[in-house]
């Protein structure tokens, strides 16, 4: 079986500026650089055939390439408690549109349509119950932005799970055209 996903890699100066945001907060788990990425659709564990219909299915994606930005920060939480720290990307509907198409692809790959609603962002920290409070750094980067940055591909991603966090590699790269 394999843990896929879709995502988006920032370029590194992008990646590069969140990096320097990350710290100061105890008891939260920092994303590293290799895990920094826009998830435009998780699937979850497949087999290998259907990771192959996957893969193909990405490949007949047609969409223009389009610039992004950093737009703020914020949390993901459930209950009231905040669960996961992310930067925002704007503007959002290239985005939802790319994910909406990648959505489809994975339906016609077999796998069930993404039941959430998506919300473009980069997640810098999971945090754990007894984790420090992120509330002084959401306000501090409450402004975060950078200068627009082009996206022109997504990749197909396995993700591994290990004790120190999940590791990515990517499958196959596609290209906006």
């Amino acid at each position: 079986m394999h843990r896929l996903f879709v995502a988006i890699r920032p370029p590194r100066p992008v990646r590069e500026q969140l990096l320097a945001l990350m710290g100061g907060v105890a008891g939260v788990r920092w994303q590293t650089d290799d895990q920094l990425h826009i998830t435009l659709r998780f699937i979850g564990e497949v087999d290998r055939h259907t990771g192959s219909d996957i893969a193909a299915a990405l490949g007949s994606i047609r969409h223009p390439p389009f610039e992004a930005s950093l737009s703020g920060i914020g949390t993901f939480g459930r209950r009231g408690q905040p669960g996961a720290l992310w930067a925002g990307l704007a503007p959002h509907e290239p985005l939802k549109a790319l994910h909406k198409k990648v959505d489809h692809a994975c339906v016609r790959a077999g796998v069930a349509a993404e039941g959430r609603a998506y919300q473009p962002h980069i997640t810098l920290a999971r945090l754990k119950r007894g984790s420090g409070s992120v509330a002084g750094l959401a306000e501090a980067s409450a402004g975060l932005s950078s200068p627009p940055f082009t996206i022109d591909s997504f990749g197909l991603f396995e993700s591994t799970l290990t004790p120190d966090g999940a590791v990515y590699t990517l499958i196959e790269r596609y290209r906006l055209n």
